[in-house]
């Protein structure tokens, strides 16, 4: 049978995230082309495959057990794919998956140490903005941003991270300065866009509900589409931003960055760990795991912020 792999694709994609939107974005299509695969799909089989809802999609029972076909398929597919690529990848080298700014900012300054103790290994980063999943044939390891949900894979909390906003020494100099929350009005708010995660992003807002505060409207808002941009523009000044620990601490404990306020919460998202389920896992994603478990171990603490009266009056 000559079968619409694209279209069963594309339904397969919206059933698994509920709804168009999500599954065109996985896919990098338009979510009109998502629509147009489905409907073509329900016309094929001469079935409704979906019942349709303003936020949300769920299938019908037709739609529901093809799903679970094409998931099974796809997934034996992707196994395949992985032993195969794993045959013609070097047992000397590792790959990792991560975000650009967890790799910029907390990870490249912490592999000199995983080359010194394993300089029988290469690591290979592929930077992943993680808006598709992770896929075990083309990294070893996956790190992840979010809420931990990577059904069909091992996964594992790497760390958490904590919210409190960040800004360099200078600004604190500045003839405003920044004693108060309210003293945000007279600068530019750095923001991280993390629209994927809707709800759950960890915002300037989330953080002034979390810790009881009201934030001023700021003079001038800038905002970016990768955290180490974020970070970078605080460090040269451009304004202050919302510090999430494992891409501050550096700059925090070496004086780049300073925390002009006490007020800091934990952020709902952290990050993951993930990789094939394997009985028989190789010894270099042993050793990476266990050797990036220490890193975060050994990770300092969140630096005091600037007692008040230490800054400029």
């Amino acid at each position: 049978m000559n079968l619409p792999f694209s279209s069963l694709r594309a339904f397969e994609a919206v059933v698994r995230h509920s709804g168009f939107s999500a599954a065109a974005q996985e896919l990098g299509v338009s979510q009109s082309a998502i629509s147009q695969h489905v409907k073509a799909l329900e016309e094929w089989l001469g079935h409704e495959l979906l019942i349709r809802g303003a936020r949300r999609s769920r299938p019908t029972r037709e739609g529901e057990q093809l799903a679970r076909a094409i998931s099974d398929g796809l997934g034996r597919i992707s196994d395949v794919c992985a032993q195969l690529r794993d045959r013609t990848r070097s047992e000397n080298t590792i790959v990792i998956s991560c975000l650009p700014g967890f790799a910029f900012t907390w990870l490249f300054p912490r592999l000199y140490n995983f080359d010194v103790t394993h300089p029988h290994l290469a690591v290979s980063i592929a930077t992943d903005t993680g808006q598709h999943p992770f896929s075990a044939a083309d990294a070893d390891i996956g790190i992840r941003y979010g809420l931990g949900d990577y059904p069909g894979f091992q996964v594992e909390l790497l760390m958490q991270e904590s919210l409190t906003p960040v800004c360099a020494p200078s600004l604190l100099d500045g003839g405003k300065g920044l004693k108060t929350i309210d003293d945000l009005a007279h600068h530019t708010m750095l923001h991280d866009d993390n629209e994927s995660f809707g709800n759950a992003a960890p915002t300037w807002e989330f953080w002034a509900r979390n810790c009881g505060l009201t934030l001023p409207k700021p003079l001038k808002s800038r905002r970016f589409g990768q955290s180490n941009m974020v970070v970078q523009a605080a460090i040269q000044g451009l304004g202050v931003a919302l510090g999430r620990t494992p891409l501050v601490v550096d700059a925090l404990c070496d004086g780049r960055l300073v925390r002009p306020f006490t007020a800091a919460t934990q952020s709902p998202l952290s990050y993951w760990l993930v990789y094939r389920h394997d009985p028989g896992q190789s010894a270099k994603v042993r050793d990476f795991t266990s050797w990036i478990r220490n890193e975060v171990a050994a990770n300092p603490g969140l630096p005091d912020a600037i007692p008040q009266n230490d800054k400029p009056a």
